[in-house]
This record gives C-alpha cells, structure tokens and sequence, in this order.
C-alpha cells in the first residue's frame, strides 16, 4: 500500500509543495491527504473533519466548525474527510496510533503533526477553545484574542473610547465572547454611561450571565448606584459611627460610599472592623458586602488581594 501520511516527509505526493492562498475550508481525500494537511499544517493549523454521510452528529458539528474557522479570518485551515469514501487514509490512521472509532472525529495538525483532538458534536464555545489551544501550540492567536488584548490595553490606558469601539467589535464579530459583553460594559460606566451599561448586560446570553467576567461588571454596575446614594450620606455614617461605633449598618454604608470614592484600601477597612466587631450581625452582612467589593474589583486587583489578606488574618487567627 502507497503510504499515504507520513509526517517526517517535507513535500507533497510527487514533490510539489502546498500550494499558497489555499482555500482556508475544502473536502479532502487520501490522495490529497499530505498537501492538504500536514503539509499546509507547517504554514498555519489545520483541522481535519472525520465524519460520514450517515452521521447525526456530523451535521450538527460541521457547520460549528466551519463558522469557527471562518472566524478565524485564515489562522486556521479545515479540510473535511468522508471516511467512507478514504478508506485506505482510515486504515493507514489507525496503524499510526489514530484509530477513528467514531465519528465526528476532529484531529488538529501543527508544523505536520497531530497536536490534538476530539470526538462527538462539541458546541461553538468549545470547538473554538480546541482551535485557540491548536492556534497557542503555533505560535498565533485568534483574530478575537488580539482585539480583546488590545481593547484591554486601551481601557488600562484611560482610552475608554477606543475601549468600547474595540469590545462593541469585538462583541459583534463574537456574541458568545462574555469578555467582550463585560468590557463593553466597563467602558460605558467609565464614560458615565450606566443605563447603557446596564442594556448591554441585560443582552449577555443566558448562558454567559454566571461567567466571572459578566458577574464582576454587574457586581461593579450595581455598587456604583449603591455608592452615589451612600456618597450623599457620608457626614451621616460617619456621625453614627462617632456616636456609636457599633452602628454596624453605619459602617457597612460607609464602605459602601469609600467604595465609590475609589478608597478602596478604607473601604475594605471598614468592612474588616464591622467583622472584627460582630462577624454574625445581619447574616454577616459585612464579610458578604467585603466579597461583593471583591467580586466587582476583580479577584486579581491589588485591593482585593490585600483584602482577602485581611480578612483571612482575622478569621483564621
């Protein structure tokens, strides 16, 4: 039997070499095997799409791919391969380690080897997490990933301008993207645009409203209102607090208003006295209000690290 994939050769069947500006989606077969993939996989990933013309899922994941991969504006490359019709290319896989016991069956290829793969119908979100690992394994990124990176560096610049026209593209080229639902959020809060903000969150997917991302802004959203209205009463707290400093929703409305005044290093302050104070009070009403902070802020902020410091050192000394 001809061999038809061997990963160490470095052409083509008959020496010509993967031919540039291929197209990014196409049907392949055992004889085209070698250009079609591993060679043209040492230019740019590619995925290899096993299925059957008898296959349920297949019709469900087909499309999924080919929507991902069109997406991916030409980082990545799809060649679809009725196994029926490449049985000798089937044979030959399964004496190399690759059985296809099943189908779907997506392998992805990088520099002319297997780098990974899966089976059954998986949905859009994790069909393109396969192809930003494969991408990662290349060395690239998807078209997304270099918008969102570069929306992020625009909002930690101060540029909330460019930051929303960047995750608004980046909210229409990916509606299942919850990094671009947030971004787009944040940067309407920060141009004073809440009710807009809020808009843009009540359209996050269903099954995106419980992502760290999307809880974090609405979290924020939510105590930016608290905070106006607690700002208005600061002398108020602050007076209470003097005349009794076991107010304990004194206390908890202050951090509330030092929250929106941007003191947040006080504002975890507070909130750590009123524990230290009575952690129980109110369904620990406090300690709950400090992981609210937490959560708006990011768990990686530098506030919410030291809070979590804080709040550690006093409950588990």
């Amino acid at each position: 039997m001809d061999v038809i994939f061997d990963p160490t050769r470095q052409t083509a069947p008959g020496g010509a070499a993967a031919p540039d500006g291929a197209d990014i989606i196409k049907d392949g077969d055992q004889r085209t095997f070698m250009q079609d993939v591993v060679q043209a996989s040492r230019e740019v990933p590619v995925l290899v799409d096993f299925w059957a013309t008898w296959c349920g899922p297949c019709k469900t994941l087909t499309p999924t791919l080919e929507k991902v991969v069109k997406a991916a504006q030409g980082r990545v490359r799809l060649v679809k391969i009725d196994i029926d019709k490449n049985r000798a290319l089937v044979q030959q896989l399964a004496q190399m380690g690759l059985p296809l016991q099943s189908v779907p069956t997506v392998v992805g290829f990088v520099q002319g080897q297997i780098a990974d793969l899966f089976q059954g119908a998986l949905p859009e979100g994790e069909v393109k997490k396969f192809v930003e690992n494969l991408l990662k394994a290349g060395g690239g990124s998807l078209p997304g990933a270099d918008l969102l990176a570069e929306a992020k560096a625009a909002a930690e610049q101060g540029d909330h301008n460019t930051a929303l026209q960047l995750f608004a593209a980046l909210v229409e080229a990916e509606p299942e993207n919850p990094e671009a639902f947030a971004g787009l959020a944040r940067a309407l809060m920060a141009l004073g645009e809440e009710e807009q903000a809020q808009q843009v969150l009540d359209q996050v997917p269903d099954k995106l409203k419980e992502h760290a991302e999307v809880v974090s802004v609405r979290s924020a959203l939510q105590l930016a209102i608290e905070g106006r209205a607690a700002r208005e009463k600061l002398g108020e707290f602050e007076r209470r607090l003097a005349a009794d400093p076991d107010d304990h929703a004194a206390r908890i409305e202050l951090a509330v208003a030092l929250n929106a005044m941007e003191e947040r290093a006080k504002a975890v302050d507070a909130l750590i006295e009123a524990i230290r104070r009575d952690k129980a009070w109110n369904e620990e009403a406090a300690r709950k209000q400090l992981l609210k902070f937490f959560e708006a802020w990011g768990f990686d902020d530098p506030a919410t690290l030291a809070g979590r410091r804080k709040l550690s050192t006093l409950l588990f000394r």
